[in-house]
């Protein structure tokens, strides 16, 4: 057996099942497109100043081509030796893991050696496996690193799961949380249901991945029936590209919503926000094209604040689709009050230094 959940240190574990904010952390790329480290360092820092309570590394936002470019250890050696520098307070470290079988154990494996504390398992890879061999694939991968099981939406490549399955997934011992990501209430359902099912509720935390519904995610309660009897689950944070802009804000969208909850004073105006941060995703994520420009939209929210120099990607295709950058501005003049374009400007100098 390699990492296990009880060899999370306490407070991480603590942190985890609490909710956080997670950014999926991008990948910082020269006008060559080669890997600026300097910057890379500066958008951890960004994060964690921003008060993120972990880091999402190696996963959809910062590019599966770092793998075939031989990347993905250097980034996540890169933000695990920054985050240990930086704080002092504890930090979640998610890895993310992907590929058939072999390829994502050997990942976790390198997460393990790094000191990541949790493996994001993409199970894009396996589009035709039976629930069978997707239990398996994920015992396997389990039996190397505790693991944060991905509902990834399909128009990016995800695959429908039933409740059967997250079930099944809530049963693995090594499994700490599940990020919810269908862009679907009915999928998002089945997560919980799923979960509550193998009465891994208080065992298994789950985060938001639902950029079309974040602060509805966090507010509202999930209620399922088990046994005849209703079980209510909290989403208790986000693990989220769309976090990894203006993430100084979504750290006080959290404690607010937390706030309210633990008040019993959820609000109208808190609840109007979820229709608010959703426009403000639309066009950054690029729904109108189908999500095609989504990296590069979180990169021109990074660029415009002096973050990033460009918003390069590892595929040159990979770009803004035509009117986003108008979308963009829309959504910053709309939104102001969402945008933590002063905090930055504030501390850039020292984040790149």
């Amino acid at each position: 057996m390699g990492l296990t959940r009880d060899d999370i240190p306490a407070d991480v574990r603590a942190l985890v099942r609490r909710g956080t904010v997670i950014p999926a952390h991008p990948l910082a790329l020269d006008r060559d497109r080669r890997l600026d480290s300097r910057r890379q360092r500066a958008l951890t820092r960004y994060y964690l100043d921003a008060g993120a309570g972990g880091l999402a590394v190696g996963v959809h936002a910062t590019q599966f081509a770092i793998r075939e470019a031989g990347l993905y250890e250097t980034v996540l050696e890169l933000a695990a030796a920054t985050a240990e520098e930086w704080t002092d307070r504890p930090v979640a470290m998610i890895a993310g893991l992907a590929g058939p079988t072999g390829q994502a154990a050997a990942e976790a494996r390198t997460a393990v050696g790094l000191g990541y504390h949790a493996g994001l398992l993409s199970l894009a890879a396996m589009p035709d496996a039976s629930e069978d061999e997707l239990v398996a694939h994920c015992r396997r991968v389990a039996g190397e690193i505790p693991l944060v099981g991905f509902y990834l939406q399909p128009a990016v490549g995800g695959r429908p799961l039933s409740a059967g399955f997250w079930r099944r997934f809530a049963g693995i011992d090594n499994a700490i949380a599940v990020k919810a990501a269908p862009f679907d209430r009915y999928r998002t359902l089945d997560v919980v249901r799923g979960i509550v099912e193998a009465g891994a509720e208080d065992r298994i935390a789950v985060y938001t991945g639902n950029d079309d519904h974040i602060v509805l995610d966090l507010a509202v309660p999930v209620a399922v029936r088990r046994g005849g009897e209703e079980v209510r689950v909290r989403i208790r944070g986000g693990l989220l590209g769309h976090w990894s802009v203006w993430t100084k804000r979504a750290v006080e969208l959290l404690e607010r919503i937390r706030a309210a909850v633990d008040d019993g004073a959820v609000d109208e105006d808190l609840l109007a926000l979820d229709s608010r941060v959703t426009d403000c995703n639309g066009a950054i994520f690029d729904v109108a094209n189908r999500f095609r420009g989504c990296i590069a939209g979180c990169h021109e929210i990074l660029r415009r604040q002096g973050l990033l120099e460009g918003i390069w990607c590892l595929d040159p295709d990979e770009t803004l689709s035509p009117g986003q950058a108008e979308e963009i501005d829309r959504i910053r003049a709309a939104h102001p009050d969402l945008a933590d374009d002063e905090f930055v400007a504030a501390n850039l100098e020292r984040w790149l230094g």
